[in-house]
């Protein structure tokens, strides 16, 4: 992980935010307005203001480009995913991994081969562990 074992909690703004800068590889604060602006209007003040709090808490970083700063990720999108599973894990179902995929499994639309992929990862893991046994 980028910080520590323990990623920070993001806002959905701040997760709006990210989101653009993970699809972008960088971006400006008018360029995360204009990708927002459909799914959630923010003013550039606001977008500024929430970019310098993700700054201080060192999930992104900038460089100056003329009179504007250019934004981009250090908390990888993997990281904050990850971090996010973990909470809902422990916190919602108490750590019980099958229920949690109960409840994913029946509360959502699943496309055609979904539910192949799902075995397959669930095949890889089986294997990843029984490795891990025998060493």
């Amino acid at each position: 992980m980028v910080r520590t074992p323990q990623t920070p909690r993001l806002t959905a703004p701040q997760l709006g935010i990210m989101k653009v800068l993970w699809e972008r590889s960088e971006a400006t604060v008018v360029e995360i307005q204009q990708a927002l602006r459909a799914a959630r209007p923010l003013a550039a003040t606001t977008i500024a203001t929430l970019l310098s709090r993700l700054e201080k808490r060192g999930l992104v970083t900038y460089r100056a480009e003329g009179r504007q700063y250019v934004y981009r990720a250090i908390l990888q999108e993997q990281d904050a995913r990850r971090q996010a599973l973990v909470e809902v894990t422990r916190g919602l179902f108490a750590g019980d991994v099958p229920t949690m995929v109960s409840q994913l499994l029946s509360s959502h639309e699943l496309r055609p081969g979904d539910l192949a992929r799902v075995r397959e990862l669930i095949e890889a893991k089986e294997l990843e562990l029984k490795k891990r046994k025998r060493s």
